[in-house]
């Protein structure tokens, strides 16, 4: 079976993330992913595109380009902003059905949950969830 675009890019990130000998530097890293996220207009910060169960506050959009979902997201605090960053650029601009056949399996993979707040891993969760019915919608 052909590996999709998205489990590439997730095998991207992992073997990115096993050259860092410590934590900080992975957080580090994630913190300077999501200085790099595009900007997320004011006026789409509503409670239409919030996501719930997120300790701070996230707001996550998308858009389709023919057959691809574009996401947009952006978050009021560090770490998540580059969690953000680093799912959408693992699932951004992928079809709904690579995005729905992609497990999140890459979260451990990372260690990323582990070493998060129980409510920052509660975050993550909802915003893939958000990503994966908006994919199933599509």
């Amino acid at each position: 079976m052909a590996t999709s675009g998205a489990e590439l890019a997730q095998q991207e990130l992992v073997e990115e993330f096993e050259i860092f000998d410590n934590w900080m530097d992975r957080y580090q890293y994630i913190i300077d992913m999501g200085k790099q996220l595009p900007d997320f207009p004011e006026e789409q910060r509503t409670e239409e595109f919030k996501i719930q169960g997120c300790q701070s506050n996230v707001w996550m959009c998308h858009e389709e380009q023919g057959d691809r979902l574009i996401f947009k997201a952006t978050s009021d605090a560090a770490i998540v902003s580059g969690l953000i960053a680093l799912l959408l650029r693992i699932y951004s601009d992928r079809t709904p059905d690579e995005i729905s056949q992609t497990e999140p399996h890459f979260l451990k993979d990372l260690g990323l949950d582990k070493h998060l707040s129980p409510t920052r891993s509660n975050g993550l969760h909802a915003m893939l969830e958000r990503i994966y019915q908006v994919a199933k919608q599509s």
